[in-house]
Order: structure tokens, then C-alpha cells, then sequence
């Protein structure tokens, strides 16, 4: 199961990118600008506990988290 992050800085776009902590792509943020979510089956409870903890624009990352990015 995966373990995802949110990065605590936001997107020009204003979106708080969710990503795969496992991830190869170097997409994921510096370790001081993420805040842990945990392990998640799926991308979606990832994101949605990303909006549950204030991140309510949270998308998912284009390069680890593809089947969540919406924008």
C-alpha cells in the first residue's frame, strides 16, 4: 500500500500537490515541506485526507500521482 504526502507549500495554481512517497520521478518536495498522510489503497483517500486536514485545494501530483490529477 502506498504512503503519501502533501506538499505544505502550494502551486502557483494554488493547488497542494499529494504525492507517493516511494516515488523515482524527483517530483516529491524537500522532507521539511511535507506533512505525512499515511498508507492509502488508493490516490482518492490520499487526497481526501489531504482536504480533511486543511489542503482543501489537494490534487494529485502529475508525475507520481497521475490517476489523481485533476488540473
Amino acid at each position: 500500500m502506498p504512503n503519501y504526502c502533501v506538499n505544505k507549500n502550494a502551486q502557483s495554481n494554488g493547488d497542494y500537490e499529494v504525492h507517493d512517497l516511494a516515488s523515482t520521478r524527483r517530483c516529491l518536495p524537500s522532507p521539511s515541506n511535507r506533512l505525512n498522510l499515511g498508507y492509502f489503497a488508493s490516490c482518492s483517500g490520499a487526497v481526501a485526507e489531504a482536504k480533511r486536514r486543511g489542503y482543501r485545494m489537494a490534487n494529485g501530483c502529475a508525475h507520481c500521482v497521475p490517476a489523481c490529477h485533476t488540473r
